[in-house]
């Protein structure tokens, strides 16, 4: 079953994950986070979506591929009015830039650079 609790990512991960998130607390930005820890049954479920099963295609990961599954990531958003942030606006790019920029500097790596299949939501640490 996926988590959305940070004491389920691996310890050296969750310290940075808890910093993370404390500095996004002060830099006034309220977020949510939406996975942890991810079953292989759910990547598997999750990667057939939008290729074998209705909804859109929301990972480039199957099961065993994607670093929730060894708990070394973590999808967060970023919350506007008390909803999850978009992308439509400038201010909502903006928004995810600076989401972005903090989970870099707490020693993320986050999908939001990456250039085939950009995840903003998604943050890990290889190892």
């Amino acid at each position: 079953m996926s988590s959305r609790s940070l004491d389920d990512l691996l310890p050296d991960v969750a310290v940075k994950a808890k910093a993370f998130i404390a500095s996004c607390q002060a830099a006034g930005i309220q977020t949510v986070v939406a996975c942890t820890y991810r079953t292989d049954a759910e990547q598997t479920t999750l990667y057939a979506q939008g290729r074998t099963a209705p909804g859109p295609i929301v990972t480039d990961a199957r099961a065993g591929q994607s670093l929730h599954n060894v708990r070394r990531a973590l999808d967060v958003y970023p919350l506007v009015n008390g909803k999850l942030c978009g992308l439509s606006t400038q201010a909502e790019r903006d928004l995810w830039e600076k989401l972005g920029q903090l989970g870099e500097a707490a020693g993320f790596e986050w999908a939001g650079r990456w250039v085939h299949f950009r995840e903003y939501p998604h943050f890990q640490i290889k190892g």
